[in-house]
């Protein structure tokens, strides 16, 4: 019997198996929050499929309704070679999962009247005055993503970018060719100087103008925000979140970097390819002991990040402690960048598909129909480069996390119609 069947078979072992590992996560009954246990079945079912298929080697999977963990299980391995089974305890590298954490710690310091979403970056990092926006000479010419920057000019940048800018994606900031290759000098250094690599940063140009199209900025944008979080806070980015936010949610084993104990329960991270799922080299590249990513980085375990994720569903707060107001989480959650802007919806990856819009930090769904999808209107999430997927649904007050360490596309829209088929309220 394969392990993901049998802890579906015997869920009353599933606590024994995590207790033996000093781990045991409270699941209620699905029916007590809303759900059908034998529709909830499916989603074992769905993870068995695509570790036979070799879409990732394992899995965690969770569902939350009302603040209440009612689905939990482990799926196939956390390492193919050692034939570890998949434990619900298990740590994974969130990847750009941390990125709607990020959007969070700004948040809070919004609420707290120190900074605001249209200040300009300069405001807190001043090589960011007077940017330049690239021109490149011949688009079609090679350059850029891992090499040398292709061939470019430099116009005046029509406006300052925003803290809102960096956010929502369209600051033009690291979201291109020019400044992605561009910045690898600044990223040399990110394990010697941390995030104080981004203060000088401003001087590269940007690659569109600000507020003129969607681009997904995966490293740069989101690390100038977590900057700014140290500058305002005079702490460090993992000081902040430890002691605002994963602290006092009680979000246990998730960090930037592991001790040994927390690095023998890391998932081991695979690629797909001709030969079968190939372990990912250098998966840590994005965390350090000194490198505080905004944008990845942090790991984390399924129930962890659920705190963070059942948090946002409730209105920012939970059991007792609020992190936001209401107000400031429906922003968040909310097309801040509507559908039709020009790189949005464009089908070509990483934009959105249709019906979706861009809210703070997080992806949302504008349009369920346009979509074709069975998630409420105005349910927000994101995914991280290694396989890991949430969204939140304030509607039904329900969150979902799939947490797997293989990119995995198919694997997250399906995961969304089997956790949703079983709401029967």
């Amino acid at each position: 019997m394969k392990f993901s069947k049998f802890l579906r078979a015997a869920p009353a072992l599933l606590v024994l198996v995590t207790a033996s590992y000093g781990y045991a996560a409270e699941v209620v009954e699905p029916e007590s929050v809303g759900l059908s246990s034998e529709r909830l079945e499916r989603i074992g079912e769905l993870m068995e499929r695509h570790i036979e298929a070799g879409s990732f080697s394992g899995a965690v999977t969770l569902v939350a309704r009302h603040g209440k963990i009612a689905h939990l299980e482990a799926h196939g391995l956390m390492d193919i070679d050692a034939k570890t089974p998949m434990r619900t305890d298990a740590i994974f590298r969130l990847a750009s999962m941390t990125k709607p954490v990020t959007a969070v710690a700004v948040l809070m310091l919004v609420e707290e009247g120190r900074i605001r979403l249209t200040d300009p970056v300069s405001k807190y990092l001043p090589s960011f005055e007077n940017q330049k926006v690239a021109v490149i000479r011949n688009p079609s010419a090679g350059g850029g993503y891992g090499g040398p920057p292709p061939e470019y000019d430099t116009v005046p940048a029509e406006r300052d970018i925003t803290i809102a800018d960096l956010l929502t994606h369209t600051s033009g900031f690291m979201s291109g060719r020019v400044g992605n290759a561009e910045s690898q000098a600044f990223y040399a250094r990110r394990e010697e100087i941390g995030l104080r690599l981004v203060d000088e940063m401003g001087q590269m140009p940007l690659d569109f103008q600000p507020g003129s199209r969607w681009s997904y900025s995966a490293v740069g944008g989101f690390d100038v925000l977590a900057r700014i979080v140290e500058v305002v806070s005079g702490q460090s980015f993992a000081e902040f979140l430890q002691s605002r936010l994963f602290g006092p949610l009680g979000m246990k084993d998730i960090f930037y970097w592991p001790n040994d104990a927390q690095r023998r329960r890391l998932a081991k991270t695979y690629m797909g390819g001709p030969n079968g799922l190939q372990p990912r080299p250098d998966p840590d590249s994005m965390s350090s002991p000194v490198y505080f990513s905004g944008a990845g980085g942090l790991m984390g375990t399924a129930e962890a990040y659920a705190r963070f994720a059942m948090m946002l569903a409730n209105g920012g707060e939970l059991d007792g402690v609020r992190i936001l107001s209401p107000r400031a989480v429906k922003l968040m959650g909310s097309a801040v960048i509507e559908e039709g802007l020009e790189g949005l919806n464009t089908g070509i990856h990483p934009s959105r598909p249709p019906g979706e819009g861009f809210g703070l930090g997080v992806s949302v769904v504008a349009d369920p129909v346009a979509r074709r999808s069975l998630v409420s209107k105005g349910s927000f999430g994101w995914s991280g480069f290694y396989g890991t997927y949430f969204w939140v649904d304030p509607e039904a007050n329900l969150v979902a996390l799939l947490m797997v360490q293989t990119y995995s596309n198919d694997a997250w829209f399906e995961f969304e119609s089997a956790v949703m088929q079983a709401v029967i309220d």
